[in-house]
């Protein structure tokens, strides 16, 4: 296995357009509110994975959307709680990551998943990825939500990977450059909403996934 080389990615943000999700979502229950309570959830939500880390991703969604709600003075009733995890299977797909991820493929790079959710949801988000993935490693999987370092160590024991095979792929700073650099894993930040974070942290930063192979191929041989 050591021979292959990895590509691993975060999966809502990176390949999935998250933020889309979870404000037309808020939208459906709360018109004209959406914008408003995607800002308020991004908040709440990293604080629910950190408070109970072995709690499925869709209670996660349920709790942090019952905790928007409340911050907004919204009257969110108990049947509509669930709409994130209902909807999550139908949140769309960036326009360049499944070419992005079929080039990587053609370029000899297996993929993997290291995603903060489910395995049920991540199935139903591989159907409209439309891409094979090779491997995947669920926050179900570990007990634990990223930026815990949990997914990277049982991806590393599981397939053999070090930074002399593997590259990490993601959009958040929190979740996924800071542990990638804390482990010494070679890193890609593919910056889609502008941030300002310290890059130095980064091996290479990217605005979307247009030159994602290239990229990867010049993190991938700079960490020999």
């Amino acid at each position: 296995m050591t021979d292959l080389r990895w590509a691993t990615f975060d999966c809502f943000g990176t390949l999935v357009d998250w933020r889309h999700g979870i404000a037309t979502s808020a939208e459906l229950l709360f018109p004209g509110r959406g914008g408003q309570l995607l800002e308020i959830y991004n908040r709440h939500e990293p604080v629910v994975q950190s408070e109970f880390p072995a709690m499925r991703y869709r209670d996660v969604l349920t709790e942090s959307l019952k905790r928007t709600a409340r911050e907004g003075g919204l009257d969110l009733l108990d049947d509509d709680a669930s709409v994130l995890a209902t909807g999550i299977p139908y949140w769309p797909v960036f326009p360049d990551a499944r070419r992005a991820l079929k080039e990587l493929r053609e370029a000899g790079w297996r993929i993997a998943l290291l995603t903060n959710c489910d395995r049920d949801i991540i199935g139903e988000t591989q159907r409209r990825l439309a891409i094979p993935i090779d491997a995947v490693v669920t926050a179900e999987d570990v007990g634990s939500y990223k930026p815990n370092h949990n997914h990277f160590r049982r991806f590393e024991r599981s397939f053999g990977a070090t930074r002399a095979n593997w590259v990490h792929v993601a959009q958040s700073y929190f979740h996924d450059m800071r542990p990638a650099h804390e482990l010494g894993i070679p890193r890609v930040w593919v910056n889609r909403l502008g941030e300002t974070n310290d890059a130095s942290i980064t091996d290479a930063v990217l605005p979307n996934l247009s030159n994602l192979v290239q990229t990867v191929e010049d993190v991938h041989r700079a960490a020999q």
